[in-house]
């Protein structure tokens, strides 16, 4: 063990870094040039190659008054299916108020162990990923930039909310990461660490044929868009994955690409939140 700290420690860190629009048919997917389709930053110019997968384990939900606790992460290579790297530590914390979820006492965060020295290998990792993958990737890119969590300009994908996972996989259209293991024929168990829902996702990755175009159309920019469907034609909406009241109240709302809104059997329009008018 020392002489492995000495190697990491030996290491360079890398450099971190409600208007609704005029109504479009399922013919026509253009945007009002108004309503701004959701695009990554710094978005691979090519099919991504290298995925992160990053799970992380907190003490609670507000990145603002609570902390990272746990980081696990896989380094996957997409031509060969195959794990590079992986990795899971722990961060110290005072306290833990999501204990009972993640099963981690602060306590054991305060063990002895180098989380240094973790911290500096995990970014050689994220540096060598085109692509940061995550379940709910919303909360876990959060953390990232706070504490002691390197902030990271690589753009991330969503496993619950980007990928239209197959039809015959009959996953909802959010699935949780132990139906979707469980649909690729992957054995769940009851751990409920960082590392664990990486391997999850990994191993669901590993048997994808068409996991290049399920990144690749993950990766398509969207917007938020409103389903213009009747009471009595809500059952349309909803089986093709539009929610209700989330995010905007008494609508049914999707984010599309415009391959997405070009599929559909019904009529939507663009919606622009405020928080992106804000941002805008």
């Amino acid at each position: 063990m020392p002489e492995q700290l000495d190697l990491l420690a030996g290491f360079s860190r890398p450099q971190a870094e409600t208007q609704t629009a005029p109504t479009l048919l399922p013919s026509s997917p253009a945007v009002e040039p108004e309503a701004k389709a959701d695009q990554p930053e710094h978005a691979p110019e090519a099919s991504p190659t290298t995925l992160l997968i990053i799970d992380t384990e907190t003490s609670g939900l507000d990145p603002q008054q609570d902390q990272c606790l746990e980081v696990g992460c896989i380094l996957f290579d997409v031509p060969s299916r195959s794990v590079l790297a992986q990795q899971s530590f722990l961060l110290p914390v005072d306290s833990n108020a999501a204990e009972a979820i993640n099963r981690i006492p602060a306590a054991v965060t305060r063990r002895p162990q180098p989380w240094q020295e973790a911290l500096v290998w995990f970014e050689h990792l994220l540096a060598a990923a085109d692509l940061l993958v995550a379940h709910n990737a919303a909360f876990d890119r959060q953390w990232f930039g706070l504490g002691v969590v390197p902030a990271t300009a690589t753009p991330w994908l969503c496993t619950m909310e980007d990928i239209r996972w197959p039809g015959e996989r009959q996953l909802r259209s959010r699935p949780s990461v132990r139906d979707l293991a469980l649909a690729y024929g992957v054995p769940v168990w009851a751990a409920h660490r960082a590392l664990s829902d990486c391997i999850y996702i990994a191993e669901v990755f590993a048997r994808c044929d068409d996991l290049e175009q399920l990144l690749e159309r993950g990766l398509e920019p969207r917007q938020l868009m409103r389903a213009r469907v009747s009471f009595e034609e809500r059952h349309l909406a909803k089986a093709a994955g539009f929610r209700w009241n989330d995010p905007i109240k008494g609508a049914w709302t999707r984010r599309l690409s415009d391959r997405e809104v070009a599929e559909l059997d019904f009529l939507v329009a663009p919606v622009e939140l405020e928080t992106d008018r804000l941002s805008a």
